[in-house]
């Protein structure tokens, strides 16, 4: 095995073990040796020629703790007597030296469904919230040796990430002007994976995308902010239909005017620009009353 010579840094160093196949040769040739000296001293009574056997035992029970398989996208950080030497990321059948230790890690992507979480918002108001994670590592090193256990890590930073982005902004902007947690989406989780990376990098893992699973008032105020939502609806549909019934009233008296099919003085104009609002922007049908005023 190429040995690289360890330092301080928890960076990840890739190398290249030698194949097992052909050290399995190399046991099977000191298991049967040692077999063959033995019933060799055994057979011809000669204990010299039995314990010549010894010497080769040892290595022939040692020998077997250094083949190890690596699966693809799985990797074996390699670690001698506490000295990180390097990591095996080429999948395939191997042998090093049976004092290292081999911590096999993960290089698959993972996805994390965080817990749903109870935050306030930017206003105050309580909200649940909820994200999944896409991770993979990418640093065996920053993994294994800069952090207890990156698993855990990531778990912990995403929930506090989520808290974090949560309480930067409104669940809801009702003036329309700038961010909210449900009219832009996109950005909110924009904001979140790069703050999530900004911490899980120390880990040597990189945050591959982050979509929010769950955005909804929390129970207690859920009731009320519907009341809220409906009303707002309801102003934005008026506000719709007078800005309509305003340009039909226009048009109308443009077009009484335009082809003098009545005059009207300054009095009759004005209320029949009520009449017309009324009928137009009212919710409910209109009761047509017939002025046929005095035949005499």
């Amino acid at each position: 095995m190429e040995t690289v010579e360890a330092t301080a840094s928890s960076n990840e160093r890739p190398v290249k073990a030698r194949s097992g196949a052909s050290f399995v040769i190399v046991e099977i040739v000191l298991v049967a040796l040692c077999i063959a000296l033995f019933v060799g001293g055994v057979l011809q009574e000669s204990v010299p020629l039995g314990l010549a056997a010894v010497p080769f035992l040892l290595p022939a029970a040692v020998a077997p703790l250094g083949f190890f398989v690596v699966q693809p996208n799985m990797a074996r950080a390699l670690v001698f007597f506490g000295r990180y030497k390097g990591t095996v990321l080429t999948n395939g059948f191997y042998w090093v030296n049976p004092l290292y230790r081999k911590t096999t890690i993960s290089l698959r992507i993972r996805n994390l469904d965080s817990d749903v979480l109870k935050v306030n918002d930017f206003a105050g108001n309580p909200v649940e919230i909820a994200a999944v994670i896409n991770w993979q590592v990418f640093d065996t090193a920053k993994a294994l040796f800069n952090v207890e256990d990156y698993e855990s890590f990531v778990h912990i930073q995403t929930e506090t990430a989520v808290r974090h982005v949560a309480s930067e902004y409104p669940y809801d902007n009702y003036d329309d002007d700038g961010v909210s947690l449900r009219g832009n989406a996109d950005e909110v989780t924009e904001t979140l994976q790069r703050e999530l990376q900004e911490r899980l990098v120390v880990a040597g893992v990189s945050v591959l995308d982050t979509r929010l699973r769950r955005l909804a008032y929390a129970p207690e105020i859920a009731g009320e902010m519907l009341k809220r939502q409906q009303a707002s609806a309801v102003v934005a549909a008026r506000k719709l239909i007078v800005e309509g019934a305003v340009g039909m009233v226009d048009h109308a008296l443009q077009m009484l005017n335009e082809q003098q099919i009545v005059q009207l003085d300054e009095e009759r104009k004005a209320s029949m620009v009520s009449n017309l609002l009324v009928v137009l922007c009212s919710d409910r049908g209109a009761q047509p009353v017939v002025n046929s005023g005095s035949l005499y």
